[in-house]
């Protein structure tokens, strides 16, 4: 019972009182975060970013946001289904530490069953940074290379691509020795990735919209020596006791 003046008042069980909605900029650790957005099934996009809550409004620019992230989708799914031990998806929600729960673009990840570093938990949701993010951001102000950045960069993604659409810039960064270091195209305009053998992006065929140029690239890393060798690595990691 609660006491209000002179009259008391039939105490509430505490399941039973409604569970307030998420709005943006609220503070909350990732349990409570994810206990409201379990209230709310209808919402789809929400992250906890250093246990604040970002809402983002609808990606409605077709040029700027949904068909880059269709595109990037595209290619990056090529090199998945060539690399058996790999999963990837777009807009899944992945639990990194207690005060943060991003939904990344796109990411690619090593299975745990094969020696990833991140686990499918069993209501489905990442639990641990994926080895690859991608982000698709319209400027350099965008949150995804300044607080989702150090997220990543803090929790271990050991490579994050950002593709700036509005500056028509991509960045690629890799994770040493705890910090991300900008890695540049070669002559031919690719990047190659480190953490993920084979890996290869047009970058700059991929600015100009030449999608042709952008597949020869990806097919030639994942036709290379060196993915060869990881598909090996990767098949070898499953075989391996568990101790």
């Amino acid at each position: 019972m609660t006491q209000v003046g002179d009259r008391v008042l039939p105490s509430i069980p505490k399941d039973t009182r409604r569970i307030p909605p998420l709005e943006n900029g609220d503070q909350l650790s990732r349990a409570e975060f994810e206990r409201r957005w379990g209230a709310m099934p209808d919402l789809e996009k929400a992250e906890l970013i250093e246990g604040t809550v970002f809402m983002p409004p609808p990606a409605l620019s077709h040029d700027l946001h949904s068909e880059p992230h269709f595109d990037l989708i595209g290619i990056l799914a090529m090199y998945r289904m060539a690399t058996p031990g790999i999963s990837g998806g777009d807009n899944g929600s992945v639990r990194l530490d207690f005060k943060n729960m991003p939904q990344p673009d796109i990411y690619l990840m090593i299975k745990a069953s094969h020696g990833g570093q991140a686990n499918v938990d069993a209501d489905g949701m990442i639990s641990g940074a994926p080895e690859f993010i991608a982000e698709i951001a319209k400027t350099s102000a965008s949150y995804d290379l300044h607080q989702k950045l150090e997220v990543y960069r803090r929790n271990g993604v050991r490579e994050y691509l950002v593709w700036r659409t509005l500056d028509a810039e991509f960045d690629f960064m890799v994770l040493k020795n705890g910090k991300y270091q900008l890695t540049r195209p070669d002559a031919d305009g690719i990047v190659r990735s480190e953490c993920l053998p084979g890996l290869w992006l047009n970058v700059t065929a991929a600015l100009q919209g030449d999608w042709t140029a952008v597949m020869s690239a990806m097919q030639s890393g994942i036709s290379s020596q060196e993915h060869v060798r990881f598909v090996e690595q990767l098949k070898n990691a499953v075989s391996q006791p568990k101790i």
